[in-house]
């Protein structure tokens, strides 16, 4: 038999056609050169004044050779590594990471199963437990911890974080001062600011104010990450019909327009420093006045989104995951799966917020465990379908008689446990068997294993060094 082996085919999906993409850009062309942004941040003003932008007071509109610019030296290509200095991920082109996302007020106990207000412990309890899943990339937060001073939950946000994984971390900061503390103990970390910055294991996640309004302490943050060569995601939210239009191309409008201001600052500041472009475009449900975190929009906007950064040729930011739903139920599951399958199928590329529930204001141990087996079977089925001598089977399908099937054929012995999808968290018993086994439904069975990870998984310590600088920068916060 003639050997085959053809490439799989990868489902893809588009959301803008060629036209449409060029008509958003220059709408957002428009906001960026005739409407413009307001700037409470001086240094940001001087360097886009000096750039050749034009500014009334704090309002500031910026000409289109200097976007042309700034998208001529952001780097295409970002790898991001963990903190033991190994690649963990190419921010490119056709390349998927998933993530969870920061910063929620409440966790759902993963002992009492009760919603609680977030406290510091949670904070390395969730970093451990994504540290631990296979099909989880990167690490933020997922709290918001209630028992420290509010000034410094951010320094004890990365703290916990680094202490919890080993994997990439996107982390938020209150100003320019949280910046510096982190970028010390991340240098510390890596060994050296010069190691840093040459393997990179941490990104900043700051906004501006939706619509048009960047603030002074993300202008700063985000300065400061261009001095640094520190990567930097810049996602405005112009939830449609709250801080956006109610359309989702005029979110998607004003969104890209506030995004791109951001990456404008940084290529003034060092050209080359590395930015992820992408607004998070969600919906402000008209009903409930809550932004809905499972809206189709959110989905198509995210869609649409990624079509724009590669546009822009930037790697492109995302979200998926989460659910409006406050318990793990059929809803949560629908709509973290639905979100997961699209940022596959459009290949965005750092999705985050993959754990939340009750629109982004819960963290969710056993979310997150859902949507790892939600990226694992997506992946699956994205891969295609092998064909090749040995999928064929001709010679199994010539050996097996006919009425007698598959199950004791040497093809079936030597190939199932590659090629069969072997799930662990999905029940396929028979009935008696399940009922034998508890009748655990599938928030028990998360549930089990969340408590097992906390157990039994084990993170790599942080040095003595390290850890004394930890201790020094606490010191100074008390």
């Amino acid at each position: 038999m003639k050997r085959i082996n053809i490439e799989n085919v990868h489902p893809y999906l588009r959301v803008l056609s060629d036209e449409q993409i060029f008509e958003i850009h220059n709408a957002t062309v428009e906001v960026l050169s005739k409407i413009g942004m307001v700037l409470k941040d001086e240094a940001g003003i001087r360097l886009l004044e000096k750039a050749g932008a034009v500014v009334e007071e704090k309002l500031v509109k910026i000409p289109e050779y200097l976007l042309k610019r700034a998208l001529s030296t952001a780097p295409s290509r970002i790898p991001l590594y963990d903190r033991l200095g190994n690649l963990a991920m190419n921010l490119e082109r056709g390349k998927t990471y998933f993530g969870t996302g920061s910063d929620t007020i409440y966790t759902l106990d993963v002992y009492t199963k009760d919603r609680r207000k977030t406290v510091v412990k949670d904070i390395r309890n969730l970093a451990r437990l994504t540290d631990a899943l296979p099909n989880l990339d990167f690490v933020m937060s997922m709290g918001n911890p209630g028992d420290v001073d509010p000034k410094d939950s951010y320094i004890h946000e990365f703290i916990e974080m680094i202490r919890g994984t080993i994997k990439p971390i996107v982390f938020t900061a209150n100003n320019r001062a949280d910046m510096e503390i982190i970028y010390r103990v991340a240098s510390e970390v890596a060994g050296s600011e010069g190691n840093l910055r040459q393997k990179p294991f941490i990104i900043l996640y700051t906004e501006p104010i939706s619509p048009r309004l960047l603030n002074s302490e993300s202008v700063q943050k985000l300065l400061f990450c261009a001095e640094k060569g520190m990567p930097a995601v810049f996602p405005p939210s112009p939830n449609t019909g709250g801080g956006g239009p109610i359309t989702v191309a005029g979110a998607m409008v004003l969104g890209n327009a506030e995004c791109l201001t951001g990456l404008i600052l940084t290529q003034l500041k060092n050209p080359g420093s590395p930015f992820i472009f992408g607004p998070n475009l969600a919906a402000l449900d008209m009903k409930t006045v809550v932004v809905s975190y499972g809206a189709p929009e959110w989905i198509l906007g995210s869609a649409g989104t990624v079509e724009m950064a590669r546009f822009y040729n930037l790697p492109a930011w995302g979200t998926s995951g989460a659910s409006d739903s406050k318990v793990i139920d059929a809803q949560a599951g629908m709509e973290a799966v639905l979100s997961v399958y699209n940022s596959f199928l459009t290949r965005s590329q750092l999705v985050h917020d993959n754990g939340y529930i009750e629109s982004g204001l819960t963290s969710s141990m056993e979310m997150i465990i859902l949507v790892d087996e939600a990226v694992s079977i997506s992946s699956y089925i994205l891969n295609g379908i092998a064909v090749d001598s040995n999928s064929l089977a001709l010679d199994a399908i010539r050996r097996v008689k006919p009425g007698k099937g598959f199950l004791d054929d040497d093809h079936t012995f030597n190939n199932w446990k590659k090629v069969q999808y072997l799930t662990k968290r999905m029940d396929r018993k028979v009935f008696e068997n399940w009922k034998n086994d508890g009748k655990m439904d599938m928030f028990t069975r998360l549930n089990e294993e969340a408590k097992k990870i906390l157990e039994t998984h084990k993170v790599p310590e942080l040095s003595e060094k390290v850890e004394k600088v930890i201790e020094d920068v606490l010191k100074q916060r008390k």
